[in-house]
């Protein structure tokens, strides 16, 4: 998997319609939820974009300190289910903490977190802090890594 950081503006037409579609697909469709999923952020986030062959199995954005959370962010982090048994989930975050570490500082980073992968948050060094609470129905926890 071939890792890339884009602003929105730098994005494709076709890269955006990839990030779209793989997001409606996993957090709409797949995980039987409907939110408004095309927030207005999307155009402050840095999006990291996993590419195999020039299609998208990985994807997250991030926002620097201040922007979504006090400390700086990732969220929307999202595999193909077809793509999961190849560690992309892993390595997509591995980039993404170390693009926050290297363009904001090494400031901590703070999630919303999906309860039921807790364990695959906490294996990359993240923290649950507070109560579980319901983010558009799903139950999730609160995670800090410094």
């Amino acid at each position: 998997m071939e890792a890339v950081v884009k602003t929105f503006d730098e994005l494709s037409t076709d890269e955006l319609y990839q990030i779209l579609r793989l997001r409606s697909e996993v957090f709409v469709v797949e995980q039987d939820c409907v939110y408004q999923d095309i927030d207005n952020k999307d155009q402050k986030a840095l999006h990291v974009l996993g590419l195999k062959n020039g299609n998208l199995v990985a994807y997250t954005r991030m926002f620097k300190p201040g922007d979504y959370f006090e400390n700086a962010s990732i969220g929307r982090v999202v595999v193909p289910q077809n793509q999961r048994k190849y560690g992309y989930g892993q390595q997509i975050m591995q980039v993404s903490m170390a693009a926050i570490a290297l363009r904001f500082s090494n400031t901590p980073i703070e999630i919303s977190a999906q309860k039921y992968l807790l364990k695959f948050y906490t294996e990359l060094g993240f923290q649950a802090v507070g109560e579980e609470y319901l983010e558009d129905g799903i139950p999730h926890v609160r995670m800090f890594y410094k």
